[in-house]
């Protein structure tokens, strides 16, 4: 990845990000990168976000959700070997 490149993913990250953050979704920047990774591999955004709703429905709106981050650690790993 060139330089030009890398800097605008990092800065699609950090706006993601705040943005996650605006409407107060608990993700960090870990999960989002994932996810959008997960996306660029052509799993269905709406897909995962259904997952990501599931996951975080009993989890309280500021905290992490446990649950979704060990799926994304797992989908990680499955992903990115």
């Amino acid at each position: 990845m060139n330089t030009n490149a890398a800097q605008t993913a990092r800065e699609s990250l950090e706006l993601v990000f705040q943005m996650s953050n605006i409407l107060d979704t608990g993700l960090d920047r870990h999960a989002i990168s994932v996810l959008i990774a997960l996306c660029d591999l052509g799993l269905n955004p709406e897909a995962l976000a259904a997952v990501v709703k599931e996951f975080c429905r009993d989890s309280p709106s500021n905290t992490r959700c446990p649950q979704l981050h060990r799926l994304i650690d797992y989908a990680r790993t499955l992903a990115f070997p």
